[in-house]
């Protein structure tokens, strides 16, 4: 098998092509990490923080570099390749300071003398599995507090993704020790190794994977999480500014061509918004610009791949169109913005997430029925409410079986700082990102100190 690369914009041009190392090559990473992990551990917690500052500096030194890279390789509009580089940098920043929080507790006994601690430890090595789409923000999301509570990491990326890993993991090694932090490139082969030998497991990708990977760590009986996508809503209430609305939804349906777990999918308009939001929306899709990732203007540009291009085109055919619904004729994996209605129930779009930029219109006859609606679908990861009325907005989050609710604001985007998950079919496992991370990467225990010669 080979691992290959190629620019979503131009894929005559490959950046990687190299044989796939095997599952032995995976275990031997983690055998390495595994015999690295102990001296970063114990090392103590000043050089656990200043390496992972070391990793920050050295990415902001790269950024224009690293946002090109994204460019190339992932078709990550420039102005959004920027902003993942930006985060990147903000992630190390912010985990190089978990080093110094408690690690544990101290508790008074039941009766009697003595006390009770808690400490959490490192599991040992972390295997990161991880996917194409935010080719340095979810690996370092993931290995950062990883890193910061003293284990080692072995991240296998998406294929796609591949010089993009590889050149992370340069700029990671320069400032770590030796073996903490490796690559390992291939597909599903060097992945199911990974999670075979792993102390502990962490995987964003695609539902079926996700699935996979979650039944082979809980037959080895430790830790996992797995965030696995959504088919996220935007509700939008009669009181709503119409116009930003429609702002927000063309630019979470259509931004990185939808490419996103966060994109929206569905639009929820409930009652008499539907006809203004219709043509609202429908203009601003149609508005946005499509096209050469490398320009800085453009929104929306590649597929990841021609299959999901295809795919993409095939989610619309049959379909009442009210904007897009057309491949363009240029090289590169593109699809145009598109918006649909009059959507059967039991359609695809409905029911899968595409991944790619097309959302469905679905009228509803009140908040309720708007509820009911976006809870129909299997996900549940993020869904954003427009409306005015604060009142109208809390009754709604209430009931919504979402792990995120946005207000006013795009399905899209994260803060780093804060717990990310979903519910359902989107997430597996603990929350990811903010200090949820590091108690995910960390195990408990409990410690009873009675003091001596008491009976």
């Amino acid at each position: 098998m080979t691992v290959i690369s190629r620019n979503p914009a131009d894929p005559a041009d490959v950046l990687v092509e190299i044989p796939s190392p095997g599952a032995f090559a995976a275990a031997d990473a983690v055998e390495r990490a595994r015999a690295a992990q102990p001296d970063w551990a114990h090392g103590g917690a000043a050089a656990r923080a200043a390496a992972l500052g070391a990793v920050a500096d050295a990415v902001e030194a790269a950024r224009a570099e690293l946002a090109a890279l994204a460019v190339r390789e992932v078709g990550k509009p420039l102005a959004e390749a920027r902003a993942e580089v930006a985060r990147t940098v903000a992630i190390w920043r912010y985990y190089a300071q978990a080093p110094y929080e408690p690690t544990g507790t101290v508790h008074e006994t039941a009766a009697g003398p003595g006390l009770l601690l808690t400490r959490r430890r490192p599991y040992g090595v972390a295997g990161l599995v991880t996917p194409w789409n935010f080719p340095f923000a979810i690996p370092s999301w993931k290995a950062a507090p990883a890193l910061a509570v003293g284990n080692a990491v072995v991240l296998k990326p998406a294929p796609e993704a591949t010089a993009c890993a590889l050149r992370l993991a340069e700029i990671v090694r320069s400032a770590l020790p030796d073996d903490l932090f490796i690559v390992v490139p291939g597909g599903a082969t060097e992945g199911g190794a990974l999670v075979s030998a792993a102390d502990v497991v962490s995987f964003t990708g695609s539902s079926a994977v996700g699935r996979t990977v979650v039944r082979s760590a809980t037959a080895r009986g430790i830790p996992v999480q797995a965030e696995t996508g959504g088919l996220n809503a935007a509700i939008v209430l009669p009181d709503a500014d119409l116009g930003r609305a429609a702002a927000h939804i063309a630019a979470s349906v259509a931004g990185y061509a939808g490419q996103k777990c966060t994109a929206t999918s569905r639009v929820i308009a409930v009652g008499a918004a539907l006809d203004p939001l219709r043509e609202a929306l429908a203009e601003a899709l149609r508005a946005v610009p499509v096209g050469d990732p490398a320009e800085p203007s453009t929104v929306c540009g590649p597929l990841i791949t021609e299959t999901a291009r295809d795919d993409t085109g095939a989610a619309w055919q049959g379909l009442s169109v009210l904007a897009g619904g057309t491949v363009p004729d240029r090289p590169g994996w593109y699809a145009a913005p598109t918006l649909v209605e009059k959507v059967a129930p039991g359609h695809r779009l409905l029911r899968e997430e595409v991944f790619g930029p097309v959302a469905a219109l679905l009228p509803a006859r009140d908040l309720d029925h708007a509820v009911r609606i976006t809870n129909a679908a299997r996900y549940g990861l993020v869904t954003s409410v427009h409306t005015a009325d604060l009142n109208a907005a809390l009754h709604g989050l209430d009931r919504l079986d979402t792990g995120m609710i946005r207000v006013n604001a795009p399905t899209t985007g994260v803060d780093f700082h804060l717990p990310f998950g979903g519910t359902k079919s989107s997430s597996f496992g603990p929350r990811e990102q903010g200090a949820a991370a590091l108690e995910f990467y960390t195990s408990s225990r409990t410690y009873t100190l009675a003091p001596t010669g008491v009976v």
